[in-house]
């Protein structure tokens, strides 16, 4: 009996674990991350999807999580060049409200919220969310997993 409340003591008692403090090196992630997702925005924004699919791993495990789900970088990338034909149809995207959890030295997983800025023409505006997994490779941060949201246009006045 004396064993378990000395047990208990220690739990209770005990610090935080090292994974639930921001160490400097997650901060360098962090850091790392969002530069990944600002240049993936600034390649979109330019019109180059192959530039911008860099932002994701190129491998067959790779998971898309959209209006359908693709999987591996050649189906992703299709995906978009198939809904996204053309500089108009692509419009400005921008990217808020990006939060980076940094899991370990190897994952890390980005939310957010995604805005496009197209002409009526193009499609209009568009708005969702998303949940990215990130893998630490030799080439960077790169998407291994992407699943991502469209909020419904609003109503029509």
């Amino acid at each position: 009996m004396n064993a378990l409340r000395t047990l208990l003591c220690l739990l209770v008692l005990a610090p935080m674990p090292a994974f639930a403090q921001t160490s400097p090196s997650h901060k360098t992630s962090d850091q790392a991350i969002l530069t990944t997702l600002n240049k993936s925005a600034d390649d979109w924004n330019r019109g180059d999807l192959d530039a911008f699919a860099t932002s994701y791993k190129n491998s067959p495990d790779i998971l898309f999580m959209g209006r359908t789900i693709r999987h591996g970088y050649a189906q992703m990338l299709a995906g978009y060049k198939a809904s996204y034909p053309t500089h108009e149809k692509m419009g400005k995207l921008t990217f808020s409200q990006l939060e980076v959890q940094t899991l370990d030295e190897r994952l890390a997983t980005v939310t957010g919220h995604f805005h496009l800025d197209r002409t009526v023409a193009g499609g209009g505006n568009a708005d969702g969310y998303f949940l990215l997994v990130l893998e630490h490779t030799p080439a960077g941060w790169k998407i291994v997993r992407d699943d991502t949201t469209a909020l419904p246009p609003p109503p029509s006045k």
